[in-house]
């Protein structure tokens, strides 16, 4: 697009939100937010394809302006992923919610399926676990220990393995992407389809709580990033798909980008359902309030940071830019 055009078509937007930061002009938060962030992505933009332009300046000057209203009462931290992790990653995340919605809603509708599918056929569970897991497990209900497979290995390599094998699910959910958004949505699918025969496969031997109570330990924060990774995958698959005013390429590395932050926040929890896989899951004796507290706990971080938090800290930007001079 030539830089005339680009300017153009979008100056009407900067000119609006150069008059709410003079404090000029009123709009709602949610107004707000949107300038904000279309403004960024245009600075981004500018910087791409007119490097050394008046307009990159002008773009320039609005997003510091604004930058230094959202920051002014926050003393800046010189720990560059602390900084990631506390302000940077929840204000994008918040953006994408919507996705994250749709991730979530996939992964549960076909775990309904996977549920009632192996309902309906006895030999599902066995297509989708596996002969050898299902042969195994049963073997261990007869001993009267049915999570012993969580027992089997030592806790450190369990711990590895899992969490690298976790990692790799969840970088094929956000790759796939690629596809155009099918191929992160098979994989919701393909896991939710495992989980729901899973969960059947012990509700039909009588043991839905005490398996419940074993994988819910690990599997609330594992299964939560796998859906957020489907989240990160419909991010870069919707970037490929609606590139909005900018080119198809430009609004790609956007979108990858973004996705791969959303990947990178992921880590730490991976790491934490891998240890409690590798090191608790495996303590089937512990009391049910343990086993419970640690399900609650998990399921509160989970949704406090992703999605809680976001919008706490996007009301507190956008109340300090309203409210500043």
């Amino acid at each position: 697009m030539r830089e005339a055009a680009f300017v153009n078509r979008n100056k009407d937007k900067w000119l609006l939100f150069e008059s709410v930061l003079s404090k000029k002009t009123q709009v709602s938060p949610d107004k707000l937010s949107d300038l904000y962030i279309e403004v960024t992505d245009d600075l981004s933009y500018a910087k791409t394809f007119y490097p050394r332009s008046n307009t990159l300046i002008y773009l320039n000057q609005i997003a510091s302006k604004a930058h230094l209203l959202i920051y002014k009462t926050k003393k800046e931290s010189k720990n560059r992923v602390l900084q990631f992790f506390k302000y940077e990653f929840p204000l994008q995340f918040v953006c994408y919610h919507k996705q994250l919605l749709i991730a979530f809603l996939v992964f549960l509708f076909f775990s309904v399926v996977g549920a009632y599918s192996a309902g309906q056929d006895g030999d599902f569970v066995r297509l989708i676990l596996g002969d050898d897991y299902v042969n195994t497990t049963l073997s261990n209900i007869d001993k009267g220990d049915p999570m012993a497979v969580y027992k089997k290995m030592g806790e450190t390599s369990m711990f590895i393995g899992i969490t690298l094998n976790n990692i790799k699910v969840a970088m094929f959910a956000f790759i796939l992407g690629l596809f155009f958004s099918v191929g992160t949505l098979y994989v919701m699918m393909q896991n939710g389809i495992m989980l729901g025969s899973f969960l059947y496969f012990f509700y039909d031997k009588g043991l839905l709580w005490e398996s419940s109570r074993t994988i819910w330990i690990h599997g609330t924060i594992e299964i939560s990033v796998i859906i957020i990774a489907g989240c990160a995958g419909l991010v870069l698959g919707n970037g490929l798909l609606f590139p909005s005013t900018h080119t198809r390429l430009y609004s790609f590395k956007k979108s990858f980008k973004e996705g791969l932050k959303i990947m990178v926040s992921t880590i730490p929890f991976f790491i934490v359902a891998g240890f409690l896989e590798g090191f608790v899951t495996r303590h089937t004796e512990m009391p049910d309030w343990l086993a419970i507290l640690i399900i609650l706990a998990s399921l509160f971080t989970i949704i406090y940071y992703y999605i809680l938090y976001p919008i706490k800290l996007k009301k507190q930007v956008l109340h300090g830019i309203i409210n500043s001079n």
